[in-house]
Parts: C-alpha cells; sequence; structure tokens
C-alpha cells in the first residue's frame, strides 16, 4: 500500500520549500522529512475545512485548518499531545519489545504513556468546551511503520526526539497565547514534559555514560539579559511553524494540517 504524502502547508512568503526540511538527527538515527512540502495557502476563511476542503493546494483531500488565535495554539498543543499518546501506546501496548529485561524501563514509559493520555484528554475537553463542531482538531491518524519497536535504542531515540519537541513546542507557543489562564495551564504541561525528556535522557545515559546527558547542550541554550550572557542553563523555544515541520518529517502524521494562520507573534 503506497503511504500518504504528508503535507503541512505554513505561510512562508516566497522562501524555498527544499530548504526547510525537517533532519531529526539523534544518537547517530535520522529521521528524514521526504515527502515534506509546504506551500503558501489562501488566508483563512471562517469555517474550518474539516472534510473535504476546496481551499487551493488540498486537492479536495482530507484536511484540517489549526485556525487562528488562541484556538490555533490549543489545536496545535493537542496534535502533539495526541501523537505523543499513540506512540507511546505502540511502546507499552503489546507493539513493543518485551520490557521484562529493560530493568524498570517498561514503568518509566507506562508512566509518560499516562500522563501523555491525560494531556491529550484535557486539551480535547478544552477545545470542545469552547468551540464549535469543526473548530477542534479531529482524531488524527498516524502511522508508525518507520519505528522499530522491538529495539530499545530505537524506541529510547524516538522518545527522546518527542518529548525534546514537546518541551521547545510549549515554550515556543506559550508566548503566543492571549489568554493568561492558557499560559498557566501549558506551563504546567511543559513542566511535565521536561521530567519526561529528563527520564528519557537518563535512561540514555546509563547506557552511553553520558551522566549529564538529562540537560545536555544540545537542548539547552545562552540566555542575553542586556550585555550579559547566561550560558546553557534555559530550554530552547521553538515556533509552532517549525515544530510542525519536524512532525511531518517524522512520517508518523497522516492527517494534513494547514497552519498559515497560526500567530506568529
Amino acid at each position: 500500500m503506497k503511504k500518504p504524502v504528508i503535507k503541512v502547508e505554513v505561510n512562508r512568503g516566497n522562501e524555498n520549500a527544499s530548504s526547510r526540511r525537517s533532519f531529526l538527527k539523534l544518537g547517530g538515527l535520522a529521521v528524514v522529512g521526504s515527502s515534506l512540502m509546504l506551500y503558501s495557502c489562501q488566508p483563512e476563511e471562517d469555517e474550518i475545512f474539516s472534510l473535504d476542503a476546496k481551499a487551493k493546494g488540498v486537492n479536495n483531500k482530507k484536511v484540517f485548518n489549526l485556525g487562528k488565535g488562541d484556538r490555533a495554539i490549543l489545536n496545535y498543543a493537542y496534535i502533539l499531545e495526541q501523537l505523543e499518546a499513540a506512540f507511546y501506546s505502540n511502546v507499552v501496548n503489546g507493539n513493543s519489545l518485551s520490557f521484562d529485561s529493560m530493568d524498570g524501563d517498561y514503568e518509566i514509559f507506562y508512566d509518560i504513556y499516562q500522563h501523555e493520555l491525560i494531556h491529550r484528554d484535557f486539551f480535547e475537553l478544552v477545545l470542545d468546551s469552547l468551540f464549535g463542531p469543526g473548530q477542534v482538531a479531529p482524531n488524527l491518524e498516524f502511522d508508525f511503520s518507520s519505528v522499530n519497536f522491538q529495539d530499545r535504542d530505537t524506541v529510547l531515540t524516538f522518545s527522546q526526539i518527542l518529548e525534546d519537541t514537546g518541551v521547545q513546542a510549549y515554550n515556543g507557543a506559550g508566548k503566543l497565547l492571549s489568554n493568561a489562564t492558557y499560559l498557566l495551564l501549558a506551563g504546567k504541561i511543559v513542566s511535565v514534559e521536561a521530567r519526561h525528556a529528563s527520564a528519557i535522557r537518563d535512561l540514555i545515559g546509563e547506557t552511553t555514560g553520558d551522566t549529564d546527558n538529562f540537560a545536555d547542550e544540545d537542548i539547552t541554550v545562552d540566555l542575553a539579559l542586556g550585555n550579559q550572557v547566561f550560558p546553557e542553563a534555559f530550554d530552547d523555544a521553538v515556533a509552532p511553524g517549525d515544530i510542525l515541520e519536524r512532525v511531518a518529517g517524522t512520517g508518523f502524521l497522516k492527517t494534513r494540517i494547514i497552519a498559515n494562520n497560526v500567530p506568529t507573534e
């Protein structure tokens, strides 16, 4: 069966699409978004294209438009939580390697899975209470056929990618929220995502001997305050458009997303 083409549409003007392909590299594993296609779209109409859309470039395929403002950011977070919950479902629910020989790994993954389920269901409840039909992201389809769930190193590597990306995503989206209550809730979630990332990095560090892997320099950044620079003690913040490119680059997401009206400032 031919694998669907994954398209995330972001309004980036005349920027060359080929220069925006997402390469996620970690521990020798490269996840390359060979099917990533980006192009500008017509301005969003009042209704979200949730069924057979007629927007420019969507070719009448099923597509979801994140919307604009806080709705877009909440939908964006909901999509990321759906992705994480679906991934960890494959890890803990019988489609993965035998955790009996993994010295407690299963308990860690199971706890992370339960957290992601709660986050996913929380966003679904919030969005359903705030917005009408067609304005909330649907239950998304994912394809994890590229992940060898029988291999511990592969599972840990993809987990690290997802958790590090989750932290960066919340950090990058927080400033775009206009409602202070939503920002507070996002802060409560990103701190847990950071706990997940640290736990996964510790598991990897136990194998590699990298004892400071929990906050390695590949994920921490400098912060400037006036003329003074505080080095490598802060998590990075990545914009929603860049995060969505990464998600598309994994090839996991089968549902098409339009994100050209997601806030950028």
